[in-house]
């Protein structure tokens, strides 16, 4: 399947499973970005001691709400499996069939990101599994601004 040309930048990737590092939680939409930089900032003290191996790219993983909340898993990519410690968890990223979206900019363009790939989905007729993830890359060198790789796994 081929993006249209009122979404030239959608497509469908297979990307395989990716193991990760998270902080689980339960928040209203409103208060997703704090939440994240909070969980962020707990993470990054704990992951160099979890021996997961090299340490990829962050995400946050996320699911549709229910009664307003997303359950959400804002974590960072790792090489292996560890052992829990405190709130940090071993997880994964799903694998499978996705559609994908590559968003430059701010990210306060995320939630019309999310809205352009998921009417790109319904126009597709593609069913949605409920798994939904960003993989984030902030601005260095190469890039001037921040890159995020959205993604919605396919059922």
């Amino acid at each position: 399947m081929t993006a249209t040309t009122e979404f030239p930048d959608y497509r469908i990737l297979t990307v395989e499973r990716q193991l990760t590092a998270v902080i689980p939680a339960s928040v209203r939409m409103d208060k997703m970005p704090e939440t994240q930089r909070s969980l962020r900032f707990k993470l990054a003290a704990v992951v160099p001691a979890l021996g997961a191996g090299p340490v990829g790219p962050t995400f946050t993983l996320w699911r549709p709400p229910v009664n307003g909340v997303f359950d959400m898993e804002p974590g960072v990519i790792v090489s292996r499996s560890f052992a829990p410690k405190g709130d940090v968890v071993a997880s994964a990223l799903p694998g499978g069939r996705a559609a994908h979206f590559r968003l430059v900019g701010p990210y306060d363009g995320l939630p019309r990101g999310w809205a352009a790939l998921l009417a790109w989905c319904a126009a597709q007729k593609l069913k949605l599994a409920g798994a939904n993830w960003e993989i984030y890359r902030d601005g260095d060198d190469d890039v001037l601004q921040p890159e995020t790789s959205l993604y919605a796994l396919l059922a």
